[in-house]
């Protein structure tokens, strides 16, 4: 069984295009549509807005560091492991 390089280097920048997407959304929302956003999620929980802002970039910073270490950091890795 080979390990297809170009297979799994793909795979991987594919996941972290789509999920910087969806981290680029996330910002946009927050940004041009935070009342929106705080209306919709002020129906479920009594948040202040420095705590609503609080969790929504302390969320953006641990799914951008999921990226790195579950994207990046691996393609990284097999392009350093290429022959």
């Amino acid at each position: 069984m080979s390990v297809d390089y170009d297979f799994w280097c793909r795979l991987l920048l594919t996941c972290a295009l789509i999920n910087y997407a969806i981290l680029m959304l996330w910002f946009v929302v927050v940004i041009f549509a935070h009342d929106w956003l705080r209306q919709l999620h002020g129906r479920w929980f009594k948040l202040s807005d420095a705590s609503f802002d609080a969790i929504h970039y302390g969320g953006m910073a641990v799914y951008k560091i999921g990226v790195l270490l579950l994207n990046i950091a691996p393609l990284i890795a097999l392009y350093m492991m290429r022959p």
